[in-house]
Order: C-alpha cells, then sequence, then structure tokens
C-alpha cells in the first residue's frame, strides 16, 4: 500500500495524552495533561444549557456568532485598549489549536521559514511543516528561560514569514516582558515578518503581573494574529472555542483555511463564551488569585519532598528539576516512574524540545482541586520516604 503522509505518520501520540491514559491505568492522580478543575464558572454552565434549548442550533457563520465577535472586541477593548472591528477582524474557531492551524496554514507558503521558541507546544512543528515552512528554533534555556536575543535576531533573514510567540508560555511559565517584546518587535520590522501570538493563558498571570499582548507595541496591529481560549479563561477546556484577532489583510486568508478545516463551531458555547467575557473584573481577579494559590500550594510540597522548583509567572504549570531525588533516569522513566509507583502523573518537559535532550525537568499543573493536589503531595511524599 501507499504511504500516508510522512509528518503525520512520522508524530507519535502527544505526550499528555499518553500520561493521561496511564494515569487512568495506574488509578493516579493526574497532574499531567494540562485540564482544570473546579473553576468553571457556573452561570457559563447554565448559558450553554439555556442556548441549546432556545437555539438555533444549526450552521451558524463560520466566521462566528455576532454576540462573540463583538465580545471579543469588546474584550480587547476593556483589558489591553485595542480597537477592534468584529466584522472583520475577529474569528470564531473550535479551540485555539485549530485557531494555531488556521494561521500557519492560511500564511505559510512552502519554503518560507518559521521561527519558533522552544519549549514549545507540540502542535507546533507539525503544523508547521505540514504547510511546508521550515522551522527555524530558538532555545530557551532552563532555570532561568531568558530570551537569548542574539540568537533569536540570527533567526531572521529574508526568508522569514513569521514566528509564533507563546506567552504566558507553556510549559515554563514564563511572561515576556516589555523590553523583549520590543525586541521580537523590532525584528519583524526589520524583517517584514508576522507573528501568531498563542495568548491562551492571558489571563493566568501571578504576582501581581500583567499579560501584554505584542499587538499593542507600536507598528504590531499589522503584523500580529492574537489567539484566546474560552477553555483557558473560562476553564472549560472540553468546549474547544477560541478565537483570532487580526487585521482583515491577515484575517482573510486564515478565515479560508478556517472555512476548509472546521468552518464553525457549535453556537450554543459561542453565545455563553460571548456572556462569559463580558465577567466582571471579579471574575478575571479572582482566576488569577485561585491559581496563584495552587500554585504556591504544590510548589510548597513539591519544595519540602526535594524537587528543586523553577519559578512561574502564568500559566497552569510548574517545571520541576529532579535531579535532587537523585533518580537514575530521564524524565521521560521519572514521570512513567511515578506515575505506576507513586500514583501521580506529570509530563516530561523534553517533550517540547525538538531534540528532547533537557532530560531532567518534569512539568506538574496545579490547577486541580486542593484535595487532588494534597492527594498527590501525600502519594509523592509517601514513596520518595520510602526510597
Amino acid at each position: 500500500m501507499k504511504p500516508a503522509n510522512s509528518i503525520f505518520s512520522a508524530c507519535g501520540t502527544t505526550i499528555f495524552e499518553v500520561m493521561s491514559r496511564l494515569a487512568v491505568e495506574h488509578g493516579a492522580v493526574n497532574l499531567g495533561q494540562g485540564f482544570p478543575e473546579g473553576l468553571e464558572p457556573p452561570a457559563l454552565l447554565q448559558a450553554a444549557a439555556r442556548a441549546v434549548i432556545e437555539g438555533p442550533n444549526q450552521y451558524p457563520s463560520m466566521m462566528g456568532i455576532p454576540a462573540l465577535r463583538q465580545a471579543v472586541a469588546d474584550h480587547a477593548k476593556r483589558f489591553y485598549r485595542l480597537d477592534v472591528d468584529p466584522a472583520t477582524e475577529v474569528m470564531v474557531t473550535s479551540g485555539a489549536t485549530e485557531a494555531l492551524a488556521d494561521c500557519l496554514f492560511g500564511l505559510i507558503e512552502p519554503g518560507d521559514e518559521v521561527v519558533l521558541i522552544e519549549p514549545l507546544y507540540d502542535s507546533y512543528l507539525p503544523i508547521v511543516r505540514r504547510a511546508g515552512g521550515i522551522p527555524r528554533i530558538v532555545r530557551l534555556a532552563p532555570p532561568h528561560w531568558a530570551l537569548p536575543r542574539e540568537a533569536l535576531a540570527a533567526a531572521f533573514n529574508r526568508r522569514t514569514k513569521l514566528v509564533v510567540l507563546n506567552s504566558p508560555m507553556n510549559p515554563t511559565g514564563k511572561l515576556l516582558d516589555d523590553e523583549e517584546l520590543a525586541f521580537i518587535a523590532d525584528l519583524l520590522v526589520r524583517h517584514d515578518a508576522y507573528c501568531v501570538c498563542d495568548e491562551v493563558y492571558e489571563h493566568l498571570v501571578f504576582d501581581g503581573r500583567r499579560h501584554r499582548p505584542l499587538m499593542t507595541l507600536p507598528d504590531m496591529r499589522q503584523r500580529c494574529l492574537r489567539i484566546g481560549s474560552a477553555g483557558k479563561t473560562f476553564s472549560l477546556t472540553g468546549w474547544k472555542v477560541g478565537y483570532i484577532t487580526a487585521c482583515p489583510a491577515l484575517l482573510q486568508p486564515v478565515a479560508k483555511a478556517h472555512q476548509f478545516f472546521t468552518f464553525t463551531t457549535p453556537p450554543n458555547l459561542q453565545q455563553a463564551v460571548a456572556e462569559g467575557l463580558a465577567s466582571g473584573d471579579e471574575y478575571y481577579q479572582g482566576l488569577a488569585v485561585d491559581l496563584q494559590k495552587r500554585r504556591d500550594r504544590l510548589a510548597e510540597g513539591l519544595s519540602n519532598i526535594g524537587f528543586e522548583l523553577l519559578s512561574c509567572a502564568g500559566s497552569y504549570f510548574l517545571v520541576a528539576d529532579i535531579r535532587p531525588l537523585g533518580f537514575a533516569g530521564d524524565d521521560v522513566a521519572f514521570c512513567r516512574h511515578i506515575t505506576v509507583e507513586a500514583g501521580v502523573a506529570a509530563v516530561p518537559v523534553s517533550s517540547f524540545f525538538e531534540n528532547g535532550d533537557v532530560r531532567h525537568y518534569v512539568r506538574f499543573c496545579f490547577a486541580k482541586k486542593d484535595a487532588a493536589l494534597d492527594e498527590a503531595l501525600a502519594r509523592l511524599a509517601r514513596y520518595f520516604a520510602r526510597r
């Protein structure tokens, strides 16, 4: 038989699915996959249920229902002082991963170079390659994850079409500061390139910090495509509702890709998310405060067990160095080992690197109920006390 597509055939099953299956098999507390617990706003659940009963339940516009597109525009104005036309500059997608695929397939021509920053979300590379792009990878190094400006500048040239930028960043928890954003903006202008801005954790930022979209910087309005996620903002990851904000010239080709991928998104979920985006400041502030408490709860417990914790300014995730525990294997072996033997699942950070040679860091998700965090810590403490 003729072979299937070589790029996707060469991909393994995503590490998040692998570790979640292993967690189920062994009854482990799952701190691997990044889905939250106990944070879902009841009003949104009720809104979705009401909307599915009241209808309509037929195809909405492929660009999204007007109420949600307006809500995304209002959200951009409210939080970032961005003036966005909901009719021409907002599109709703079936999740942020689809939004990423739409942007990459809509903008990349075969042979275009795409700058990617490691560690990176595992969908970036296969999508870039399947779209015909040539990845140019720049690596952030633990434990501080500083932006390597010289290496980043060297990755740009006349063939660079775009850069994919994730901030707040999964898995590092890094939040790009104003100087780093300005440096990237300068590179985009000098090389006439675009930026696909993966900002799904925009409201999950801690310790008094604030997320700033690259799009808000001078000369960036026409170069950036900003991706948001209702799944992350409202802790409803199974809904798969995302949205792209971009100028019409960039959004139009992206919309053409979208129309042949998913075309549209369930209208009742769109209606609920539209209502959710209008939530008061107490919701957004409360979400960050709650998650910061969970981060600190898990960090204290892991530190007491012997892990060395890296800083986390945003997202759902803590990265921990396993070397102080004296484990003989690498991060992949460690995650499998603690899932099976200690009953706690985590994700190896090497899976976020192309070469996978960063081998002693693991990622824990702290967006779980206190009872789950406490049980995971108790299991880990008992296990490592016996070793």
